[in-house]
């Protein structure tokens, strides 16, 4: 596959397969300008690290650098696929302006300094907040990028070293609902389904999820099932008209925020009309009463006056789901960013269990990550979980984990649940919490409410320690910089959305003084001197195979159980999935196959919330609910958004993902095809809207609201009337003006500070926002290629 393929086909050619056949391979490759195959001086097994695929390809070696990647044809994920962000995004890596010196604030400005310089200020800022007040006042803010032996070890230095609650990942922005929605029907954490249920799925619902875009050779994997004989109908719900819902059979387009609305209503439907499998649900599961109690106050009619859905749409979408013989459901951003997330996202696990529709071959629900290691970030216990999908409210787990550790069962925190991200912002903002530490995230440009975020970040209180590889907007605000290394410059396992874990070898060596995240947490703890019980080093591992080796002992006996993985196997196969132990060697494509769940009240990840209040429920209650440990069934009323439209912002306002970029575009941005493809932010408008606006394609228009505004050009369709829409990537490191400072290009400029009461994720996807032209259409690239759907052979 050449540069015009990647971008102009980003789903590339079909390879059509029927249902229960397996997916013919297709290998895609992209070499550096100059380089020939004969050149590769060597190919480096690795995955994708730019978004949640988790797509296995080889890394090409050339004169000492990264020229290029392969995908692998035997890998169980994509069988040889790559997206665009795959082909290019790697370049990243060579990029010029790579930090590769540790830098320091003196008088105002950074400065450059040696690794003992600022890894010694950091400790002695460490342990003076430690004898002031105590660990409380320490926090560490990571990623969805790293390895699992990176978020192993700094989840052991945060509890087990330092005693701090006040740890959690930018997979709170991302994927903290999918985490949540898991444990409040199975009790656990741990995706059911594969995405070999593709291959076998008669319907396909994606709730929230535009796969097109944000896991696109999956999207391939739709699309050559959509080619084959016997395709599967495909449902999307979006306000969008995404690709997907134009490849979809049906699209519901609700109002954001009415998520929850829309899937009591498809449920009252599934029941009404008997679609239901009586055995599978009396067998397996808790709560049915209570369910169709709630689903019945919500018939057809009353939904589509709260959503903006023809009623007979949502009755046909009913249908669809209801008579589906192998129905695969999954679940994104548009959920989980949303309104009452948590509450729908369990809806779409009700309507799977509700159905009997789990633990074969397509039939199940996929809680989608958005990041390539967000799934690490969970299992390890790096993002407000214990690690190893332990319970914090279970003082056995907690012991247990003391006694893997070596550390005394007090040190590890558990008279609270674990501060998410929103709240240690608060503390910072009030002052409670003095330290934070910032790796491989940008939370500058991706939480909400920017320029709250930008005054916590620039206070004087705060001792900010930003590690990453390149300065980003928020290293702008360090106090100390760490240079770090890049995914083809590190070795370590990685686990995508369905559980597949790979093992990326490190290709070449990082830049400068750039050094492995793992080799910095570790070079921390040991500056500070943490010892375990017996007087020896905490912790014990010293480099990335005995991380690992330590992390399989942590997970051993627990769902997310690695104990029969090893480096050397996953150097041989191309992609496992756990739980993988020795009576399982060769992993498990799916779980609940025997209708048996992670749900026992001695073993469960978590005792629940209420899905309205988020008030958690006690070790009794759960007991008492669910003694069997069976699959929960869980209801919850529709409740108006907080932010709502109205006569000065009249429209609601979205942001999300775009195909041709991740996060705020620190890699992607940097890759010349990718930045070509997509260069700069623009702003979604439906035709009816612009037109009342007095808007043509390419006029430059305001979006604003409360909390600021952003000046974007403006594209026609493609949404429905009443919502805008922009993407978040953009922020202000590559562009030469003052909006660095008050911003005027960031879509979190616009968003506010709320969040889920369950999963405690911010929400992006409802605010309330104005709209107006002030300038005419100017210059620009050609309309972005992906726009540009592929035919589709129905």
């Amino acid at each position: 596959m050449g540069k015009r393929d990647g971008i102009t086909r980003p789903w590339g050619t079909r390879t059509p397969y029927g249902p229960g056949e397996p997916w013919p391979a297709r290998v895609d490759s992209h070499l550096a300008d100059g380089v020939a195959p004969g050149d590769v001086e060597r190919w480096v097994r690795s995955a994708a690290v730019l978004h949640a695929g988790g797509d296995g390809l080889d890394i090409a070696v050339a004169g000492g650098r990264i020229a290029g990647v392969r995908g692998r044809a035997d890998d169980r994920v994509n069988r040889g696929r790559l997206d665009p962000k795959d082909l290019f995004g790697w370049q990243a890596n060579s990029s010029p302006d790579r930090l590769t010196t540790p830098l320091v604030r003196r008088d105002g400005e950074l400065a450059e300094a040696s690794w003992d310089e600022a890894m010694d200020l950091i400790v002695r800022r460490s342990k003076e907040l430690l004898e002031e007040q105590g660990p409380g006042a320490l926090g560490f803010y990571t990623s969805g990028q790293l390895f699992a032996e990176e978020y192993y070890t700094l989840a052991a230095i945060a509890r087990g070293g330092l005693g701090t609650n006040h740890l959690d990942g930018n997979t709170r922005l991302c994927t903290a609902t999918a985490a949540a929605a898991l444990k409040e029907s199975f009790g656990c954490d741990g995706q059911p389904s594969s995405y070999t249920d593709v291959d076998h799925a008669d319907v396909i619902a994606l709730f929230g999820h535009n796969m097109a875009e944000t896991q696109a050779v999956l999207w391939s994997r739709v699309l050559d099932r959509l080619a084959g004989p016997n395709p599967p109908a495909v449902l999307c719900v979006d306000p969008r008209d995404t690709p997907v819902a134009r490849a979809a059979t049906l699209h519901l387009a609700p109002l954001p925020g009415t998520n929850l609305a829309l899937m009591n209503g498809l449920l009252h439907e599934i029941i009404e009309h008997g679609w239901v499998d009586r055995g599978y649900v009396e067998r397996c599961t808790v709560g049915y009463d209570d369910l169709a109690a709630m689903v019945a106050d919500y018939p057809p009619e009353r939904v589509a006056g709260i959503c903006g859905v023809d009623a007979a749409r949502i009755r046909e979408a009913a249908r669809l789901l209801g008579t589906a013989e192998r129905l695969l459901c999954t679940v994104l951003q548009g959920f989980y960013q949303s309104h009452q997330a948590s509450a729908a996202a369990v809806q779409v696990n009700n309507l799977v269990l509700l159905r009997g529709m789990l633990g074969k071959p397509g039939a199940g629900v996929l809680q989608m990550n958005g990041q390539p290691t967000a799934e690490n970030t969970r299992e390890c216990g790096a993002d407000g979980d214990l690690t190893g999908f332990r319970n914090w409210a279970n003082d056995d787990h907690v012991a247990e984990l003391a006694k893997l550790w070596n550390v005394d069962e007090s040190k590890i925190p558990h008279y609270g649940p674990p501060t998410h991200l929103m709240q240690m912002l608060r503390y910072a903002e009030t002052g409670t919490l003095r330290f934070l530490w910032v790796s491989a995230t940008n939370p500058a440009v991706s939480l909400p409410e920017l320029r709250r975020v930008r005054s916590i970040l620039d206070s004087s209180r705060l001792f900010l320690v930003v590690q990453d590889a390149f300065l980003t907007e928020t290293a702008e605000f360090a106090d100390v910089v760490l240079p770090a290394a890049l995914w083809g410059e590190k070795i370590g396992t990685f686990t995508n959305a369905d559980r597949t874990v790979h093992l990326s070898e490190k290709a070449v060596e990082p830049p400068g003084q750039a050094r492995p995240d793992l080799d910095i947490f570790l070079d921390y703890a040991r500056r500070m001197d943490f010892r375990g019980n017996d007087g020896e080093p905490f912790p014990q591992w010293h480099d990335a195979e005995t991380a690992f080796e330590a992390w399989k002992r942590a997970s051993a006996g627990r769902p997310c159980d690695y104990s029969g993985l090893s480096y050397a196997k996953l150097r041989e196969v191309s992609g496992v999935q756990w739980p993988c132990t020795p009576d399982s060697p060769d992993g498990t494509e799916r779980l609940y196959t025997d209708g048996k769940f992670f749900a026992q009240p001695d073993y469960c990840e978590s005792y629940g919330r209420d899905l309205v209040t988020g008030a958690p429920m006690e070790p009794v209650e759960y007991q008492a609910m669910n003694p069997d440990g069976k699959a929960m069934l869980k209801a919850a009323e529709y409740v108006v958004p907080h932010e709502t439209p109205g006569e000065d912002h009249p429209f609601f306002l979205i942001n999300g993902r775009t195909l041709y970029h991740f996060h705020t575009r620190t890699k992607t941005g940097r890759a010349p095809e990718l930045r070509a493809a997509a260069p700069e932010v623009w702003l979604e408008v439906s035709e009816r809207d612009a037109a009342a606006a007095g808007l043509a394609e390419g006029d430059l228009a305001e979006v604003s609201t409360p909390r600021g505004a952003v000046h974007a050009r403006v594209r026609i369709g493609g949404i429905r009337d009443g919502v805008l829409f922009l993407p978040f990537h953009y922020g202000y490191w590559d562009v030469d003006h003052a909006a660095g400072k008050d911003g005027d290009r960031a879509a979190n400029e616009l968003t506010f500070t709320d969040w889920d009461p369950v999963s405690k994720q911010p929400l992006f996807k409802t605010a309330a926002a104005a709209l107006r032209r002030i300038g005419p259409p100017a210059p620009r690239p050609e309309p972005v290629p992906a726009a540009v759907d592929e035919e589709v052979v129905r």
